[in-house]
């Protein structure tokens, strides 16, 4: 494998997300909802990955793995909260272990997930919501197109409390009524 990618989570993902939830849990801490003890354990993971697959399976969600140039996961990208009819968007979230970090992965798969969702969903918009101190992340979704449009306060929890967070979005210049 030459170039990060991503790809629909499976099960046979468990183990492998069982150790990097470990492996990241401090330092995925102050970016993350609250975790429930069972997230960090197979049991956990399973149930977690079985829940997001059959979100997916209803329309509603696009739950994907970050796949690294070596071919392990990196972390997690998700299309979540995906609304049709009128408005054909979805909220892209994300997720890469420390030690990938500084790395480009993120970027590339942000790059990777809209583009899916852009061309193969028929999406025509993409919201990216960053805490105001993850600089980090903002510059992902800066390096992807996505426009900062506002402030949302205590938007989301986030380790523990409600925390206000930057808006951002990408628009789909070249959306098309699906066909059939």
């Amino acid at each position: 494998m030459s170039e990060v990618t991503t790809r629909l989570v499976a099960m046979a993902d468990v183990a492998e997300l069982t150790d990097l939830a470990l492996a990241n849990r401090e330092f995925l801490a102050p970016y993350s909802p609250t975790m429930p003890e069972l997230m960090f354990t197979f049991q956990g993971q399973a149930a977690n990955v079985a829940e997001v697959l059959g979100r997916h399976a209803d329309g509603t969600m696009l739950p994907h793995v970050i796949v690294d140039t070596d071919g392990t996961i990196a972390g997690r990208i998700n299309l979540n909260s995906i609304i049709r009819g009128a408005a054909q968007t979805a909220s892209v979230g994300y997720w890469v272990a420390q030690d990938r970090n500084g790395r480009g992965v993120a970027t590339a798969a942000v790059a990777h997930i809209v583009g899916y969702g852009f061309t193969r969903l028929a999406l025509h918009r993409v919201q990216g919501e960053t805490l105001l101190d993850n600089v980090a992340s903002q510059r992902v979704l800066e390096r992807n197109g996505f426009e900062r449009i506002g402030m949302a306060p205590k938007h989301l929890r986030i380790a523990g409390r409600w925390q206000d967070h930057l808006l951002y979005q990408r628009i789909n210049d070249a959306w098309a009524e699906p066909s059939g």
